[in-house]
């Protein structure tokens, strides 16, 4: 990944080392994080981390990583929103918070590291301990390249494009309800397209993609599908239960985005539109040949 000519965000906080409560707190907040986890289905543990002097982040480069990825991500939405005239007005960029071992948020309660990488909508954080690529690599079979770990970067500041517009408050409304998986599975595969549409603007405005990256991303997206989590960790899998996507959908996605860069309220919609995009409970997938392609 070619990051030479990217902007750098002032939005990154790196709080590596300082530690992090573990205790759940923050009332339905703190729910909220529980549930996360078992959303993401598996319990990463944590991974190896760079040796820094105590109570300071280590001095392994990540930070400026992270704000370069989060520059361009800056960039390309505040363009996006201005072109396509959302109704919600101008972008207002997330912050991002790098930890270790466990992080209190503001509003969300408490996450150890296990949780994975998250956004946190009440205070429009996304929150990440680096050594998750590890994990990824190793236990899920994704991969730790750099393009891969913007493509999950991409994928969180997608979750906070998607509570700007509106749609995440139209994932919350079926909690509880019969619908609650499916809508959590439109929810996602939307933040991977979007994704997938920053990444293409991205790489016209500053060329970050070199040979290979898009391969190791896709590894990625296809490793943390639904089925795939389910079948490396317990064997087999359950339509019923999921509520990311599966492997070929989310791939599928971020492809999408990553070709057209089409970030269009119509084209947006047609994740939620449940007459032009079904779901199949038999497949737990969204049927739409021109979103997923057989």
């Amino acid at each position: 990944m070619r990051l030479d000519d990217a902007p750098e965000s002032s939005n990154v906080s790196d709080n590596r080392g300082m530690g992090g409560k573990l205790a759940l707190g923050g009332g339905a907040g703190g729910i909220l994080l529980v549930v996360l986890g078992l959303i993401f289905g598996v319990d990463l543990g944590g991974g190896q981390r760079a040796a820094g002097p105590p109570g300071e982040a280590p001095r392994d480069g990540y930070d400026k990583f992270a704000r370069q990825v989060l520059g361009t991500t800056e960039a390309v939405w505040a363009e996006q929103f201005k072109t396509h005239k959302y109704e919600n007005g101008k972008y207002v960029p997330p912050k991002m918070v790098l930890f270790s071992e466990g992080v209190q948020t503001k509003g969300c309660g408490s996450a150890p590291s296990s949780v994975g990488p998250f956004y946190c909508p009440a205070d429009q954080t996304v929150y990440l301990d680096p050594t998750f690529f590890d994990e990824l690599e190793k236990k899920l079979g994704g991969s730790k390249a750099e393009f891969s770990q913007a493509y999950v970067i991409g994928h969180e500041v997608g979750h906070h494009v998607q509570n700007l517009l509106g749609y995440s408050a139209r994932t919350d409304a079926k909690r509880k309800s019969k619908q609650e998986n499916e809508f959590s599975i439109r929810l996602e595969l939307q933040a991977d397209y979007l994704a997938g549409v920053w990444a293409h603007h991205a790489d016209k405005k500053y060329k970050i993609i070199e040979k290979g990256d898009v391969e190791e991303a896709l590894k990625s997206a296809r490793a943390i599908g639904d089925n795939r989590i389910q079948e490396k960790m317990k064997g087999k899998s359950w339509p019923e239960s999921f509520n990311h996507g599966t492997d070929r959908q989310r791939y599928a996605a971020f492809s999408n985005g990553l070709k057209t860069g089409d970030a269009s309220k119509t084209k947006l919609n047609q994740y939620f539109d449940e007459g032009q995009t079904p779901f199949n409970p038999r497949t737990g997938e969204l049927d739409n040949a021109a979103l997923f392609p057989k």
